[in-house]
């Protein structure tokens, strides 16, 4: 492995840069909650998004399965170092979730479009935790994630 005018050369290269994107990079570990298999749902592309950005990704839905090579789990596991719970339940749908939520002490929630939701944003904030309303991909595509 050999680096020239910034560029490196070798077979160990793609390991060398996954390991300073690791290092350096801003890389949020995100709770994708509502995750699916479904090609056509949003989940399944944040996952699929976030992970092409570097972001480790812990994908909870109500079915197991996998996006790529991401594990849906479909119990509320303990998960350490969550920065962003990302969501994609509805806010019926997140109730049974608030507690898991709050106690993963994540530095923010995104509440993407239709998951808005008064009461469970109002939990976090007295908790200390960001609320943002916004999508997800919009914010992974624009660099503002």
């Amino acid at each position: 492995m050999v680096w020239q005018t910034g560029f490196l050369y070798g077979t160990n290269a793609g390991i060398a840069i996954k390991i300073f994107k690791l290092n350096f990079m801003n890389n949020k570990k995100t709770l994708v909650l509502g995750a699916s298999e479904n090609t056509s749902r949003y989940s399944n592309m944040a996952v699929k998004k976030l992970e092409a950005h570097d972001h480790p990704v812990v994908a909870l839905g109500r079915r197991a399965g996998k996006i790529g090579d991401t594990p849906i789990i479909t119990e509320k596991l303990p998960v350490e170092g969550i920065d962003t719970v990302t969501l994609y339940l509805n806010p019926d749908n997140q109730k049974p979730y608030y507690d898991y939520i709050i106690g993963l002490k994540p530095k923010r929630i995104i509440f993407n479009p239709g998951t808005e939701n008064d009461e469970l944003q109002s939990l976090a904030e007295q908790k200390g935790i960001q609320t943002i309303e916004a999508c997800t991909l919009v914010m992974l595509s624009t660099s503002q994630y």
